[in-house]
């Protein structure tokens, strides 16, 4: 008897422990990159063009970020996305929509606006050579 009322004990213990650190489940997952073109820019000094594939599982969130010095036009290939620029609205993009970012904004919200269907993006990056094409604001937790 005594042994039963340990392993209950051990248990109860076990569990507290686990929803003090929020649960099993596991954080949102995060969007991967697919480098697709990295070109210089002859007729601009010093600017290349960057084209990446950026894909949202369902569920996924990108941590607030910034693309330093890059001008950036995305295009929705799949799926839907909610974005936001800090001091705008959110908005909400879909297959075939796209928009474009200016060099310093502040990217709070980027997030698949599905949790069963997966979204990707296009990407378009024209920015200073050697310059970190993203920035996040804090890493990704593990």
């Amino acid at each position: 008897m005594n042994g039963n009322r340990w392993a209950i004990t051990a248990a109860a213990i076990v569990a507290v422990g686990i929803a003090a650190r929020g649960g099993l489940a596991s954080p949102a997952p995060a969007e991967t990159l697919r480098p697709l073109v990295q070109e210089a820019l002859p007729d601009v000094p010093g600017y290349g063009l960057t084209a990446v594939e950026v894909s949202f599982p369902p569920g996924a969130k990108a941590v607030p970020h910034r693309h330093g010095k890059a001008f950036l036009y995305v295009h929705v290939l799949a799926g839907s996305v909610r974005s936001q620029i800090e001091g705008e609205p959110v908005r909400a993009f879909r297959t075939g929509e796209s928009w474009t970012e200016k060099p310093g904004d502040h990217h709070v919200i980027t997030e698949n606006a599905s949790a069963t269907e997966a979204a990707r993006l296009l990407v378009v990056f024209i920015a200073p050579k050697g310059d970190a094409l993203k920035t996040d604001d804090r890493p990704h937790e593990p």
